[in-house]
């Protein structure tokens, strides 16, 4: 309520200062609002690539797990955490022939930003091939939030100009910083506080530095609550952090959203249907999002790769002021992995099954995704408590 305070007031002149154009005073002094307007040199260059990323039947494939993250996924199907294993994963993935007709964007961990494929070639360089944009995950990671309720608050703003120029240079186009809020923590204001302000710093240096940043302050599927309590907790959250977007400058058309979807916690006992999940999310974006930002690109956050596809076209099915598309991780290369298993005669296989998910959340984002005929595997949960990246 405090934000809302705030937003409201400071656009408007002090009482004494109302004047009346019918009846002008020969004392009266023309009024004169300053609004504080930051021109990035980049920003028509942000706007080109928000609105190449958000684009039609196309979403962001999320690849920048760290090196520590990567390894339990490798080690899921018995391959040793080296950098010769990342690099043959990662190859795999930006090497997918036709990957660009369905994915616009991959977020990439700096190791991948810099790292060549097995042939030679550049990562960046491949993507861009398949007219798609690099992206680089530009945060340092989770750390204890002193004075909260055991939550959490994201690091990474000291050196991040710098970095950011450096990444613009290799090749990245855009950005994401991601932080996470606990319902069953609270959550404490001072950790929703520090979430938004925290994305907000993050969201300008970016856009200085000639990156979209993408705004993902996760919602975590921990808990066992119902959907309407996830409902209260994100209208909070969003609301702080387009007030804190806001205070910072950071010009909406030249930036990504990346939330959850409003669901119940993981543990609670009332699951919620595709339906109910659109109901509720796209109501939660009419509140609090502008329509002038460019593109939602959700987080799977767990779900199933069905589910996640699923509940996707369910938010589709009638026009919205958005692009409203995924961000998956997961949900796009779980099934990949496992039949990849680390073998090279499995990586066409491999490469198969993550178009197969590739074009399924294409044509969620369409709104024409059926279901039919998707695997047993692809149907299992991947949640994962307190997960990390």
């Amino acid at each position: 309520m405090a934000s809302a305070t705030l937003l409201k007031s400071s656009f408007l002149p002090k009482k004494s200062e109302w004047f009346n154009a019918s009846k002008p005073s020969l004392n009266s002094k023309p009024l004169t609002l300053t609004f504080a307007i930051r021109a990035s040199s980049y920003g028509e260059e942000l706007i080109k690539t928000a609105k190449s990323i958000a684009s039609p039947g196309r979403g962001i494939l999320a690849m920048d797990e760290s090196n520590a993250t990567c390894g339990k996924r490798l080690a899921s199907i018995g391959l040793e955490n080296t950098e010769a294993n990342r690099q043959a994963y990662r190859t795999l993935l930006v090497s997918a022939p036709g990957l660009g007709q369905y994915i616009s964007g991959a977020i990439l961990f700096e190791e991948t930003l810099y790292q060549s494929t097995i042939d030679g070639k550049k990562m960046v360089d491949v993507l861009v091939s398949q007219n798609i944009v690099p992206g680089i995950k530009v945060d340092k990671g989770l750390v204890p939030l002193a004075g909260s309720n055991d939550e959490s608050w994201c690091q990474g703003l000291d050196g991040l100009a710098s970095r950011c120029a450096a990444y613009y240079q290799q090749g990245a186009r855009f950005a994401k910083w991601r932080t996470v809020v606990s319902i069953p923590n609270g959550p404490s204001a001072l950790a929703v506080k520090e979430a938004a302000w925290g994305l907000a710093r993050y969201a300008a240096i970016a856009q200085d530095n000639g990156l979209v940043p993408i705004v993902e302050p996760e919602i975590l599927l921990d808990g066992e609550h119902g959907i309407d309590t996830t409902f209260e907790v994100a209208q909070k959250v969003w609301a702080e952090v387009f007030f804190y977007l806001a205070e910072n400058n950071v010009m909406f058309e030249g930036i990504l959203l990346k939330p959850s979807m409003v669901t119940p916690g993981a543990e609670c006992k009332q699951k919620a249907t595709p339906e109910q999940v659109a109901k509720y999310t796209l109501q939660l974006l009419h509140r609090r999002i502008p329509p002038v930002v460019p593109g939602i690109m959700f987080l799977s956050g767990g779900q199933s790769e069905v589910e996640a596809t699923l509940n996707l076209n369910a938010m589709n099915q009638s026009p919205n002021p958005w692009h409203v598309s995924f961000s998956y991780a997961r949900a796009l290369q779980n099934t990949c992995l496992k039949t990849w298993g680390g073998r090279p005669e499995n990586v066409k296989a491999a490469q198969d099954a993550l178009l197969v998910r590739a074009k399924a959340n294409s044509l969620a984002q369409l709104g024409k995704y059926t279901g039919e005929g998707e695997s047993a595997e692809a149907k299992q949960g991947m949640y994962s408590k307190n997960y990390t990246y």
